[in-house]
């Protein structure tokens, strides 16, 4: 008598099983939804209340701040969730049980991708109807939510990706936290997100030249701000080419330093 054995299940059902997971484990951690999502939104809230002035052409400090807490948003549902969440599950062993099982280890990295989408999302969504409710912030329009929704998916994919590859970086998932957020936050404030970058020292901007916050910030602003503010930038103009060349690089090496670094456990385990 033959046993009738059960087909396996398809490498794009995986996929969606693991992205299920991912995005349930996410929603039910309250600390890291209430971070991840109401941060960026708590932000907002308290700079439109305090900084009420205006920075030329009629345009309010808070509606150049949502293209900064946008960006911000992002990189905190990409580059910091990324690496504490991989970082913690390295250390308490789950990476190395999953990597003992028969499930493609591209699904593990699915779900994730599939989780930071989803909150991206959330976040933005978020943001967009807080800022036009209180603040009265103009939605972008016309050809302008085009350069909204390429400018976000690159710095999105760029943040995830090297968020995933920053997650090496921390020794355990207790320091996982210490280890990312302190890079976080010095981006941010170097790439014009908490003030005008035009206000950053010359050296900072250099050196905030060379990640891709600056970069999405920047973008992100073409779409919220009028073209007579361009000239504020440091080339005097938004240089939309050059921000998708530079994520676009971003997405690469982050891709490169993934392969390289990533460890499905901690060092010096077996």
């Amino acid at each position: 008598m033959t046993t009738l054995q059960r087909p396996l299940p398809s490498v794009a059902s995986v996929w969606r099983t693991r992205a299920g997971v991912e995005l349930k484990e996410f929603f039910r951690q309250r600390e890291s939804v209430v971070f991840t999502l109401a941060f960026p939104v708590i932000l907002l809230l308290v700079f439109g209340a305090v900084l009420t002035y205006d920075i030329g052409f009629g345009v309010s400090f808070t509606q150049y701040f949502m293209a900064g807490v946008i960006a911000a948003g992002i990189l905190g549902a990409g580059l910091q969730n990324m690496a504490i969440s991989i970082a913690t599950e390295r250390s308490d062993g789950t990476l190395k049980n999953l990597a003992g099982t028969p499930m493609p280890k591209s699904a593990y990295f699915v779900g994730k991708v599939v989780q930071v989408l989803a909150v991206t999302v959330a976040i933005v969504v978020i943001l967009l109807v807080v800022g036009t409710v209180f603040y009265d912030v103009p939605l972008p329009s016309g050809g302008d939510w085009l350069t909204f929704v390429w400018v976000a998916a690159l710095g999105s994919a760029a943040c995830t990706l090297l968020g995933i590859a920053v997650s090496s970086l921390a020794k355990n998932g207790r320091s996982a936290s210490a280890t990312v957020t302190p890079i976080a936050l010095v981006l941010q404030f170097i790439s014009g997100v908490f003030f005008l970058f035009s206000q950053v020292p010359t050296w900072l901007q250099t050196v905030a030249a060379f990640f891709p916050l600056k970069w999405m910030a920047q973008g992100l602003r073409s779409v919220f701000l009028p073209d007579a503010l361009a000239a504020q930038e440091p080339a005097g103009s938004w240089e939309l080419g050059r921000v998708a060349l530079v994520l676009a690089v971003w997405c690469v090496a982050g891709l490169l330093l993934c392969v390289l670094t990533f460890r499905w456990q901690e060092r010096g385990d077996r």
